[in-house]
């Protein structure tokens, strides 16, 4: 349904003018201008130009939504039917559904019951072009405008209460309700140009690649005599060589060759093998050239370390003291980096040339190891098997041109084959070495798993010297003490010494004794000198056991040692005597 533009007179311009001032929208009158040809001069334009928004018709751009903390005035908007009031501003914002992809239709609801389909289009036509109204008879309508930016100005409606003149009649008013709709023009109308933007993006795409695209190559002539001909002269002329050889290769691939043609072609090729001898000439000549150039190029990087090395020396003889004295702090400072800076680059040239020389000690053994033959018995035989050569190309010349077709076929077929089995191939190659590095990464685990073990045992071991030393220094300590008292009671009284003279040296000891008797008491069958030490070692980390086995030795009255067990399980036990001792005496 469409509706023509009206041009209805508005009562209060001024109000509708500065009710989209506040939504900051260009004001516009019915036929789509600006009502206010001078805008306010605080919004820094010039005076008679109005601000380019986003919401001027034509941009086709939709404005970016009001944040919800702006505070937006809305003021009393007068129509010639009606009267629109503003909602109270402590109020919430309307609510409203997400928009829907290229919307231009919007839902109002809340009319006037007396609300006639003039006074919808005087209310909504000030926010653009209004194409098509459908009105329904419970108090609601669906507006679609001809752009999607006016559909924001009108939803800045939504929430005013509507009065038809100066009726106090419940029939004559309304609250609006404006929301975006979903209508399926607007979807179409939205997917067309999408599609249409699809279409000119692969166009571009299309136009930039046959930009890039490198260009082909220029078509081969048909084979026939008069091409033959002028190939064969191209084959002789060496600046159009590389040309007439792409030309016979093709005449070749594409099966010209006949029993016919078969002269001509064979002409041609001999032509080409004549350019052998001048290809290997032009490689000699460049190698010469190449050995020429190293060889300039040595002899230049020979001078320039030369140089470097005065330059190094110059730098030394500037540090040494006679003459280092005289220079200020920042000269010796720059001296000192530019030395170092020149040795630096120094040592990279003479690597380089190092690496030349190396290479060719290595090209010189390489030629060494060669074996040398004779050139006079190289150019016979290179004359023999290019005769033999030369006869068995003719005779094969005549029996493949039948069988070609059949041959490339099977080529073909064959191709195919190696390139299924080159990949499955590959693909068991890549398998092999992914479980190749899967298995290296767990060995490398377990290095460093073992590593980490080794350096604890290592730890440990320098903890266990370290109290070995320690205990080594405090049992020399005690040795010199009790050797200091002894020697002071040899010569205060030799009698003493000789009626007090023990096996036990010091308390420690005879502490050790003591526990090793509890010990041995409760182990009446004997026990061995680990398991004693394993015992003591409980109490003091610091036993060895040498040390007790010194001191059980020594106390032979105390403790004795007997062989138990048969053949593979005979062990040594320690048994304590000390009663036996005490009996006797």
């Amino acid at each position: 349904m469409e509706s023509a533009p009206m041009a209805l007179p508005m009562s209060d311009p001024n109000a509708w003018a500065t009710a989209m001032n506040n939504l900051r929208m260009t004001p516009l009158g019915i036929a789509g201008q600006p009502m206010l040809p001078d805008f306010d001069p605080a919004l820094g334009m010039m005076t008679g130009i109005p601000p380019i928004t986003p919401m001027m018709p034509g941009l086709g751009i939709v404005p970016p939504p009001i944040p919800p903390d702006m505070p937006v005035v809305k003021e009393i908007i007068h129509c010639k039917s009606c009267t629109l009031f503003p909602p109270n501003p402590n109020l919430p914002p309307p609510t409203t559904r997400e928009r829907p992809p290229g919307c231009k239709t919007v839902f109002v609801g809340g009319l006037p019951e007396n609300g006639t389909e003039q006074i919808i289009i005087e209310v909504f036509e000030q926010c653009g072009e209004i194409i098509a109204i459908r009105k329904s008879k419970k108090n609601f309508c669906h507006i679609r405008f001809s752009e999607e930016f006016m559909v924001d100005k009108a939803l800045y409606l939504s929430g005013y209460r509507i009065r038809l003149g100066s009726s106090t009649d419940k029939k004559d008013t309304g609250r609006l309700h404006v929301d975006f709709a979903q209508a399926r023009d607007d979807l179409y109308e939205w997917e067309c140009k999408q599609r249409m933007l699809a279409r000119e993006e692969r166009h571009r795409r299309r136009m930039e690649e046959e930009r890039f695209r490198p260009p082909s190559p220029p078509p081969v002539v048909h084979y026939s005599d008069h091409e033959c001909s002028i190939v064969a002269e191209k084959l002789k002329d060496d600046s159009k060589f590389s040309e007439a050889v792409q030309i016979l290769l093709t005449w070749i691939e594409r099966g010209e060759v006949n029993r016919r043609s078969a002269n001509n072609f064979y002409s041609m090729i001999q032509s080409a093998n004549s350019h052998i001898r001048r290809l290997v000439n032009e490689k000699a000549a460049h190698e010469k050239g190449m050995e020429e150039a190293k060889e300039k190029f040595k002899q230049a990087l020979a001078g320039i370390l030369v140089q470097f090395e005065q330059i190094v020396a110059v730098y030394h003889s500037a540090s040494k003291q006679k003459a280092w004295d005289h220079f200020t702090k920042a000269q010796r400072k720059n001296i000192s980096v530019w030395c170092k800076q020149a040795e630096e680059i120094r040592n990279i040239h003479n690597d380089e040339l190092m690496g030349i020389r190396r290479e060719e000690e290595m090209e010189m053994s390489d030629e060494e190891m060669e074996d040398p033959s004779d050139p006079k018995e190289n150019e016979d035989s290179a004359l023999f098997s290019q005769a033999e050569a030369l006869k068995e190309e003719n005779d094969s010349l005549r029996w493949q041109l039948d069988a070609y077709r059949n041959e490339v076929e099977l080529l073909k077929q064959e191709q195919g084959k190696i390139i299924r089995d080159e990949d499955a191939t590959k693909e068991q190659q890549l398998k092999l070495l992914q479980q190749a590095l899967q298995g290296m990464q767990q060995h490398l685990l377990k290095l460093q798993d073992e590593y980490k073990r080794k350096e604890t045992e290592l730890d440990k071991v320098k903890d266990e010297k370290v109290q070995l030393e320690n205990l080594l220094e405090n049992l020399q300590e005690q040795e010199c003490t009790v050797s200091r008292i002894c020697v002071s009671n040899q010569e205060n009284d030799p009698l003493e010494r000789t009626s007090t003279s023990t096996p036990i040296k010091s308390e420690r000891e005879a502490l050790l004794v003591g526990i090793i008797s509890t010990f041995l008491h409760v182990h009446p069958f004997g026990a061995s000198i680990e398991y004693i030490c394993s015992y003591l070692q409980r109490l003091d980390t610091k036993i060895c056991t040498s040390e007790v086995e010194t001191l059980m030795n020594r106390l032979q009255c105390t403790f004795k040692q007997e062989m138990t067990g048969v053949g593979a399980s005979l062990e040594k036990r320690w048994k304590f005597c000390g009663f036996d001792g005490l009996k006797m005496t």
